[in-house]
């Protein structure tokens, strides 16, 4: 029996943070990394519901069947906090580097995961 799709697990993506991790030239076009960064993501077969949160330059990347690009209005990592905070009633990670970020996205249960775990180097 599969899970209700409101309590499917969801992973929450700093694209930015994600994108940096590897020095391959993507500050020559943010958003061409943020577009390969979330196909990479869609090719995932985990079963849960994929969130990629991008900002600055990285915005207008458009979703894909299985990855919902999230364009913060804003500030990324307040973004994803409002993310984490809304699915607070399922299981939630977030893959993120950033240690601030990752303190505050705990105080709504979101485990974390480095950038590794979506990215290889």
């Amino acid at each position: 029996m599969s899970e209700p799709l409101c309590r499917r697990p969801v992973l929450i993506v700093d694209a930015a943070n994600v994108v940096g991790s590897v020095p391959d030239g993507w500050w020559r076009d943010r958003k061409g990394a943020a577009e390969r960064l979330r196909d990479l993501l869609a090719g995932r077969d985990a079963g849960e519901e994929v969130i990629l949160v991008v900002e600055g330059a990285a915005r207008g990347v458009e979703s894909v069947p299985g990855v919902r690009v999230d364009a913060a209005p804003g500030s990324g990592d307040d973004r994803i906090v409002e993310l984490a905070a809304a699915h607070a009633d399922r299981p939630c990670v977030v893959v993120t580097a950033d240690r601030a970020l990752r303190e505050r996205v705990k105080a709504y249960g979101a485990q974390c995961a480095g950038p590794r775990s979506v990215r290889p180097s």
